[in-house]
């Protein structure tokens, strides 16, 4: 019978698994974000992704050797969660690195020393595949590590040839299998018997470039990515049958079948099955709200709601009545803080989330169901065996419950979904909705596809002309479609042309006017709905008419403005890659006429210096007077040149290319400058977060930053004529005065505390005895926190054996309260001064803690507060007595 190795808890595996390469000079790295920096990627899914820059050649490395546990959302396989050994959503995955340092040889020699040595696994129940070309990798295994040639298995590229895309960095693989049933010998071993194997080491050896007609060359630094999962190991070495039984996931589980009343050893299978996945997909939302994602309908955020939703239905399904998740979740807490502290950092924040997602969707779940229900009872009755799309959209549509959600249900009970009818209820859907939203509902009839009938989308001009003749289309007051409007009316309208931007791509709409015979409408904001621009004006004088031709004219200072604006953006991006990081992409933008706002993707803020490197590189490019050359090409010819995408665009098959040569490409519909020149001055005013692994810049160009400036040197001005000082000398001036106030506030402070001791003199024959101690329970008015402290202190000092406890509400209006204990009292009596001031903080909807001699709280309910103290000394002397 084969050994079988030492059991070992998932702590204790991922801390042996980087204590194993730090001591082979790895640098042990911080887990990344599940919010990558990556804009091509939605979440983490594999813990080479952080180093991904890298191993593609765009930054060097701190470090040639690196070591991680990194944390991994996967959703593609969301519906063989619970149901298989080893999906999951959330997962760790253990890794080594080498950035062109070691190759194969350490990787396989280490490989096999972590999983035999330090993991104890029996070499004789590990099976080894290799690509079925890479006899290097073969011959090292066979003759190095001295594994049997049965044992090592030749596989195709889909198994065993690492790509990160058509082209690029890419190389064979080597992968280490646990043989669960060795016994039944090496003869025809098949790795894709899950009964009997289980991947849980994958050696990468990146050592190719591949070429656009797929030709491979040996990369000059070769590099090695590894991975190794930290449930499938935890499995292996606790010897349970699938990874959620390990101490990673299971307590999650057992929390969940406490709550259900359920004995998760004797249940049937489907009950497991929702177990799992509440114990899965809780570790997966507690990490991501943890790393700044919020639920949404879009993106990552949808991710979240989804997974939550999943935990809510699968409660549901196992009896669990009402809210639950944070009890959950509080488990997921407790098992991850120790190594993501941010889990306990943001409890709050998690546990608020998920409550508001959670009673949201209950509601939604149990109306939905019920509909549901009903549904598959008459397709039941009919012998028909596909919910249609109607219904399954009626469902979104109306009771908001999710597609997903319905096709889940349905291959539960052995349906399917019609999603091809969905997507045609979804599109009409849209036309509907747009026909009844005010911006798109111009004509009597209110429908997009009759306004279509009767004019043709709005004819664009605006890039060469700022004033030209336009007809009114259609007309809207009120939200409601006329054929007239007076003066002094609110009106939305459509042009047969116009020379006005619409809002798209961070850059907002024109201002401007429309201007006829005794008629002005003065125009404050152009939207784009389905082609048609929609303006929104004023009637300031006339009366306007559909059918009127009218003297369109953007607003010249405004347009000037914003192609300044729009112009140093694409300036402020560049530039970011330059002297910060060639990964930073954009994430958002706005583009106004007093200023503009960049959003992008970067893991810390700037420095000073980089901030000011940033600013001198732009006004230097201004300086330098680029042309900027405005082309139309297709799609795939403007990214071969290396055009960048903006931020939330969509394009079409031919796209516009703003092009500053040896500056600035990007795709982009909006307005610019010609030269550079144009754009005079850039100033940026503040760099700061904004979610989780986004930095947000915003800043001002051209004529904003004299008016920014002025606004300063007013400031400025103001300050010296105050402080009776130079402009250069305020720093100085300002710092004298901070160094006053504080030796102020002091003093203030050293009264204060002398108050405290004066009044608290008195207390001192308040004092009551118990035997051979003292106690003291009491209230003083309007000290503060400090002062309270030092006024308990000095009693107890003058009571000796003593336990005292002091409150006050400051002006502030809320609990102070201070607890100090003698060292006899809590050594010899076991009384503790922190649990003391606990209860009554929490008395007093508030919270408190410290050590068993000294501990100090507050509180926001002051009426609570004399109750509180009349209980804490009862307590004291019942205990003493």
């Amino acid at each position: 019978m084969t050994n079988i190795p030492p059991s070992l808890t998932g702590n204790e595996i991922r801390e042996k698994f980087l204590n194993f390469f730090a001591e082979k000079q790895h640098k042990i790295l911080p887990s990344a974000s599940l919010i990558p920096e990556d804009p091509t990627v939605l979440l983490t899914i594999a813990g080479m992704l952080p180093f991904k820059p890298i191993f593609l050649g765009q930054k060097t490395p701190e470090y040639p050797r690196a070591t991680t546990s990194q944390k991994c959302i996967r959703t593609n396989d969301i519906e063989n969660v619970g149901r298989t050994a080893r999906h999951h959503t959330f997962f760790e995955m253990l890794g080594n690195f080498s950035f062109g340092d070691y190759f194969k040889s350490e990787a396989i020699a280490w490989g096999w020393e972590l999983s035999t040595q330090v993991f104890k696994l029996p070499p004789e129940r590990i099976v080894v595949s290799v690509f079925r070309e890479d006899d290097e990798a073969f011959a090292i295994w066979r003759d190095e590590v001295g594994i049997p040639e049965k044992r090592i298995i030749r596989m195709g590229e889909e198994d065993n040839f690492w790509k990160s895309g058509a082209t690029g960095p890419c190389g064979p693989c080597s992968e280490l299998y646990y043989d669960f049933k060795p016994e039944l010998g090496d003869d025809n071993i098949d790795l894709e018997d899950d009964s009997r194997f289980i991947e849980f080491y994958n050696l990468v050896f990146m050592q190719y470039n591949r070429d656009a007609e797929g030709n491979l060359t040996p990369l000059q630094n070769k590099n090695i990515d590894t991975g190794m999962g930290l449930e499938r190991m935890a499995q292996i070495l606790q010897q349970v049958p699938n990874n959620y039984e390990t101490d990673l996931i299971f307590p999650i589980i057992e929390t969940a079948a406490k709550l259900a009343d359920i004995d998760y050893g004797t249940a049937e299978n489907k009950t497991k099955v929702s177990l799992k996945v509440i114990g899965d997909h809780v570790r997966s939302v507690v990490q991501m709200i943890a790393d700044g994602i919020s639920a949404s309908n879009t993106g990552r955020g949808y991710v979240l709601r989804r997974l939550i939703r999943r935990v809510v239905r699968h409660g549901r399904l196992i009896g669990i009545d009402g809210n639950f998740i944070n009890e959950v979740a509080e488990k997921a807490i407790q098992l991850l803080e120790g190594v993501y502290s941010n889990t306990r950092e943001r409890e709050k924040v998690i546990k608020t989330e998920l409550q508001r997602e959670e009673s949201a969707f209950l509601a939604t779940l149990e109306r939905g169901e019920k509909l549901l229900n009903e549904v598959i009872i008459k397709l039941k009755k009919d012998q028909k065996t596909v919910i249609s799309g109607e219904d399954a959209f009626t469902l979104y549509d109306t009771d908001g419950f999710p597609l997903e959600l319905t096709q889940e249900i349905a291959e539960e009970e052995g349906l399917t979904v019609d999603i091809e009818g969905f997507e045609a209820e979804m599109e009409a859907q849209r036309g509907r909705s747009q026909s009844a939203h005010e911006t798109i509902d111009l004509t009597v009839q209110g429908s997009i596809d009759k306004l279509a009938e009767h004019i043709h989308p709005t004819e664009f001009l605006g890039y060469h002309e700022y004033q030209l003749i336009s007809q009114i289309e259609a007309l809207l007051v009120e939200g409601k479609s006329v054929e007239k409007a007076e003066s002094g009316s609110k009106v939305q309208l459509i042009l047969n042309k116009t020379p006005f931007y619409a809002e798209s791509g961070g850059q907002i709409g024109d201002k401007g006017y429309l201007a006829g015979d005794d008629v002005l409408v003065s125009i404050e904001d152009v939207q784009k709905e389905s082609g048609f621009f929609v303006h929104y004006g004023t009637v300031e004088r006339g009366t306007i008419n559909i059918g009127q031709k009218l003297r369109a004219t953007v607003d010249k200072a405004c347009r000037n403005r914003v192609r300044t604006n729009h112009t140093a953006t694409h300036l402020l991006q560049s530039a970011l890659k330059k002297v910060v990081d060639e990964n930073i992409s954009q994430a958002g933008s706005l583009v106004s006429f007093d200023k503009l706002r960049f959003d992008f993707n970067c893991p810390q803020a700037l420095t000073k210096s980089q901030l000011q490197q940033v600013e001198d590189l732009i006004n230097t490019w201004i300086a330098e007077a680029h042309t900027a050359y405005i082309s139309v090409m297709p799609l795939e010819e403007a990214k071969s040149k290396g055009a960048i995408a903006m931020f939330g665009e969509k394009y079409g098959s031919e796209v516009r290319v703003i092009d500053i040569p040896s500056v600035s490409m990007e795709l982009c519909g909006g307005t610019h400058v010609n030269n550079t020149a144009e754009i005079g001055l850039f100033k940026i005013i503040s760099e700061t977060g904004v979610a989780s692994g986004i930095r947000r810049i915003e800043a001002v160009a051209g004529a904003s930053v004299l008016e920014y400036l002025k606004v300063r040197d007013n400031v400025v001005k103001e300050l010296g004529d105050k402080l009776k000082a130079k402009p250069e000398e305020i720093t100085e001036r300002f710092a004298n005065i901070q160094d006053e106030l504080k030796a102020t506030q002091k003093e203030v402070e050293n009264l204060k505390q002398e108050l405290a001791l004066l009044k608290s003199e008195n207390l001192v024959n308040q004092a009551q005895n118990i035997g051979e101690f003292n106690i003291l329970v009491a209230k003083l008015d309007n000290l503060d926190a400090k002062s309270l402290q030092s006024a308990a202190k000095k009693l107890q000092e003058k009571l000796g054996n003593s336990a005292v406890i002091l409150a006050s509400i400051p002006e502030e209006n809320k609990v102070s309260v201070v607890g100090v204990f003698s060292d006899k009292i809590y050594q010899e009596k076991g009384l503790n001064a922190n649990e003391y001031i606990r209860e009554i903080a929490l008395a007093c909807d508030g919270k408190g803690g410290g050590k068993p001699n000294f501990a100090q709280g507050g509180g926001k309910d002051t009426s609570k507060l004399e109750e509180a103290l009349t209980i804490a000394k009862n307590k004291l002397i019942e205990t003493l007595s």
